[in-house]
């Protein structure tokens, strides 16, 4: 299996699609940003905008779920040249978890030192509330324990180290920027902070899962960004990542509830633009060393 571990995403593949890339604009982004269900509104913001439909891109995977756009964007923030991902790519699509974190791999090779990730996720925290926005502080890789791990095969040093460490994968700056910047926005009443835990999908929750992963110590669950994150640290760049709380699940036998996408994409369009804000006022403060202002 280990031979066609790394087919189609080498580091050859990615370094040939981030160079396809380099040449087609001038930007050279420091901050790659993903943009999660709902959430696609960021990319709207870049000014001087270069885009490119995932299905145009050489070795891009193509995003299927209904409410991610499937472009990549590049372009400025406030001054920031950045690029951002308008869709992801998830387990339960059905591609290899190598094949999902591709693009933060292409990330790394087009320059990104930072990388902004946005997540629609459930709340298991019975004190967080619909609306309420998670600053990711650790998480939880379910898929992960079962061996499902994006650095699983032929390790090229080129990206990075054969056992990269986890303890510190959600920079401690850019969560206490992300919280000053909050505060300075008026954002306190609804911004948290907590651990974010990442199933497989599509299916949502059980009860006895959602009470499971509670004594865990997750406050928020999803289907997507751990992979990412683990690729991220591994090639060496800064994570920040947030969760937006679209869905209170259901912990209950009695309850009525139950968890529907449309419900995440109608969340996330009332709290869409605060996340917004949110980010980009912190582009403007990550300088491109990565220190901050």
């Amino acid at each position: 299996m280990f031979p066609e571990a790394n087919k189609g995403y080498s580091y050859d593949d990615c370094k040939a699609t981030a160079d396809w890339l380099l040449a087609q604009t001038d930007i050279q982004p420091r901050v790659g940003i993903v943009c999660g269900s709902g959430l696609g509104g960021l990319a709207e913001m870049l000014k001087d905008q270069v885009a490119f439909n995932y299905k145009d891109i050489p070795n891009f995977p193509q995003s299927t779920v209904h409410g991610h756009a499937g472009r990549l964007v590049f372009g400025t923030l406030k001054g920031r040249a950045c690029v951002c991902m308008q869709g992801r790519f998830h387990l339960y699509e059905g591609y290899a978890v190598q094949r999902i974190t591709l693009p933060i791999r292409i990330f790394k090779l087009l320059g990104v030192e930072t990388v902004i990730l946005t997540n629609a996720a459930g709340g298991l925290n019975e004190d967080f509330k619909v609306g309420d926005i998670m600053v990711i502080k650790d998480h939880i890789n379910l898929p992960g324990f079962a061996g499902n791990n994006p650095l699983v095969g032929p390790n090229d040093e080129r990206f990075g180290v054969r056992f990269p460490c986890m303890s510190d994968a959600y920079d401690r700056e850019l969560q206490q920027l992300g919280m000053d910047v909050g505060q300075e926005l008026g954002y306190g009443d609804f911004l948290k902070e907590g651990v974010y835990c990442a199933l497989g999908g599509p299916s949502f929750e059980t009860i006895a899962e959602c009470r499971m992963l509670h004594k865990l110590g997750a406050d928020a669950v999803g289907m997507s960004t751990v992979h990412e994150v683990v690729v991220a640290r591994h090639c060496g760049m800064r994570v920040f990542a947030l969760s937006l709380i679209t869905n209170q699940v259901v912990m209950d036998y009695d309850s009525e509830e139950k968890a529907n996408h449309e419900e995440v994409l109608q969340a996330g369009k009332q709290r869409g633009l605060q996340m917004e804000h949110l980010v980009s006022t912190m582009v403007t403060r990550i300088e491109h060393n990565n220190s901050y202002i």
